[in-house]
């Protein structure tokens, strides 16, 4: 009695599970594939960072079953498209269109590389032009300058020196 319990939940839970796993139910192959394709192009509403071919979210289980109405009565993948576009926004879209209010979207990429770019060719131009304009060599007035500076330095020295001896004895 004890084994055919067992049994009977177990048949239960694989039902249930078994009633989970969504099976494309569409007439032909050919269907099968622009379903396979267009449920990989478009984004979950809600995951946002999912299409609806890999989210289990509700939206994404309605918005399926939609592409596959809309294909079993004919549509298009443009009718499908502007459909869900209407319905959803461009969010949608993994690759939106270009069109005016994108362009930062599909250009900004390219035009933050330039920057860069522009950017470390202009700093290391100008850390060339600064070192080349360092002299390497003293005139005769600095030279004389700077001895002047070390004689006098050397004397303050000496100087200090003599006073921590005079002070130690």
């Amino acid at each position: 009695m004890k084994n055919a319990l067992v049994a009977c939940m177990f048949g239960l839970f694989c039902l249930s599970a078994w009633g989970l796993i969504e099976v494309d139910r569409l007439s032909t192959p050919a269907l099968s594939e622009r379903y396979q394709k267009l449920v990989a192009e478009y984004r979950c509403p809600k995951c946002q960072n999912q299409n609806l071919a890999e989210s289990d979210s509700p939206i994404s289980v309605d918005l399926r079953s939609q592409i596959r109405r809309l294909l079993e009565e004919g549509a298009s993948d443009t009718e499908i498209s502007d459909y869900l576009v209407a319905r959803y926004g461009e969010f949608v879209l993994y690759r939106p269109k270009v069109q005016a209010s994108t362009y930062l979207l599909w250009l900004a990429p390219a035009v933050l590389l330039l920057l860069g770019v522009l950017i470390v060719v202009f700093v290391v131009r100008r850390q060339k032009r600064g070192a080349s304009a360092i002299p390497t060599e003293l005139s005769d007035s600095e030279r004389e300058a700077l001895q002047a500076l070390l004689k006098q330095a050397d004397t303050q020295q000496d100087t200090a020196a003599n006073r921590q001896e005079a002070e130690s004895k």
